[in-house]
């Protein structure tokens, strides 16, 4: 006679509650999912949003709540689309599903372990070549650690199934993906309606206190289909099936992609938000081994916000340490300011204008003295099959203007410390037309 899993409840502001059973719990137990609760999701923006003091952890939870959603909604027989449902034969297997539906909340859940310290912050600059948090997510779910919790649930996880879940196909380009898997993975980590976004857009407007990132992901949610693509010529590049939704939940699509963008604009482009990001970098070059985060697992697990606060805090106290200046500057909000920002018509003028403004200032105020931030993204296509009322599928671009105009977030910027603001922006008022239109300076 089978044992009855014990259900256990967490009480969420987002999401209300989030369930699992005791299996599921003893991977949230385990230490790199503990370890999320002393990773800021949005790394120091409470320097500026005292009360985005959010973390990885409860993000995670949210994640894996919203994709067991999303997966009930759109493996629910009564709302197959043939054509999918023929090809997909797990859709039709009760244990195939119930076995997939774990592996995508644990995948869920396990998406972020790899995150460094303050999250976005100080990736890309302070890692070896050839590592990221995606790559040290796929370590820490194939650890001996982890590996234990997945062999002993019921039935046994496969840890190259979490992995593929948790990362997706442009994390994995030489791993091979069926279509199921690509389609579930779409549900964590996708462009267009994966739950990682979905999550982390309405709990960082919760937190922060802004209503840019609220959408109605309930009516979302409902209306997500997995849809076969557009026919040959009718818009979108993928012939294969993909996560989509039905006509009435367009409107809830398009709101998704607006308050992405907004957030990004108003929220996490912000200028003080991103200049700590900079200062950060600064102190964690110095700080850090060989100017590097650890790439192995037991060191990676153990360092946390904590051990860089309470670094940043004693160095900010001596004079003398390495990274001082980086150090004081966020602990006493003394951050550099904004003196130039990219418009319209200065990339008219000049090819490169941040770099030629940052260029041109590090030459007259010094290269410590000037620092330069940049975020330069692809354009998002944000395409996906929409089922219409008449059972045919189109194009989003097809049936949407506001997708086929929403522009990608951007950014370049230049910071001096406060007290050369007034001469840095007097110099580029001056120089604007002259300044050269590129330079051997560094972005930092």
């Amino acid at each position: 006679m089978g044992t009855t899993k014990r259900i256990h409840e967490i009480r969420d502001p987002v999401h209300g509650f989030i369930r699992m059973d005791s299996e599921e719990r003893n991977a949230v137990d385990s230490r790199p999912v503990q370890r999320l609760r002393h990773i800021h999701q949005l790394s120091l923006s409470y320097l500026v949003y005292p009360a985005a003091t959010h973390r990885r952890f409860e993000h995670s939870l949210g994640v894996m709540e919203l994709a067991s959603r999303v997966f009930d909604v759109v493996t629910d027989a009564e709302r197959k689309h043939a054509a999918v449902w023929d090809l997909m034969p797990e859709l039709r297997d009760p244990d195939k599903r119930a076995y997939w539906r774990r592996v995508l909340r644990m995948a869920a859940l396990c998406h972020d372990l790899g995150h460094l310290p303050f999250s976005h912050g100080a990736e890309k600059e302070l890692l070896p070549p050839g590592w990221d948090h995606e790559r040290l997510t796929h370590e820490i779910i194939r650890s001996p650690e982890m590996m234990k919790t997945w062999e002993a649930m019921t039935p046994p996880l496969r840890a190259d199934d979490l992995a593929k879940l948790a990362l997706g196909p442009s994390s994995l380009p030489d791993t091979a993906f069926t279509q199921w898997e690509s389609i579930l993975s779409e549900i964590i980590v996708g462009e267009a309606f994966g739950v990682d976004r979905m999550d982390y857009l309405l709990r960082d407007s919760h937190h922060i206190g802004v209503a840019y990132g609220r959408f109605d992901h309930y009516r979302l949610v409902d209306t997500l289909r997995i849809l076969p693509p557009p026919p040959a010529g009718q818009g979108g590049e993928s012939r294969e099936p993909a996560l989509g939704i039905e006509e009435g939940g367009l409107h809830s699509a398009e709101a998704l992609l607006l308050a992405r963008y907004f957030m990004y604009t108003q929220v996490y482009f912000h200028p003080v938000r991103r200049v700590y990001d900079v200062h950060l970098r600064d102190f964690l070059a110095e700080w850090l081994a060989g100017g590097r985060f650890p790439t192995e697992v037991e060191l990676h697990l153990k360092t946390t916000d904590n051990e860089v606060l309470a670094a940043l805090s004693a160095v900010a106290r001596d004079p003398d340490a390495r990274g001082f200046e980086a150090a004081r500057r966020i602990a006493q909000h003394d951050h550099f300011r904004c003196v130039y920002e990219t418009q319209a018509a200065d990339v008219k003028l000049k090819a490169r204008p941040g770099e030629a403004v940052y260029t041109a200032l590090c030459a007259k105020f010094g290269a410590h003295n000037v620092r330069r931030d940049v975020r330069d993204t692809p354009e998002d296509v944000h395409d996906f099959p929409v089922l219409l009322a008449d059972d045919s599928v189109a194009s989003a671009h097809s049936v949407s203007d506001v997708l086929t105009q929403l522009p990608a977030p951007r950014l370049d910027r230049v910071y001096v410390p406060k007290d050369l603001r007034d001469d840095a922006q007097t110099y580029i008022r001056e120089h604007r037309e002259s300044i050269p239109t590129s330079g051997g300076g560094q972005e930092a």
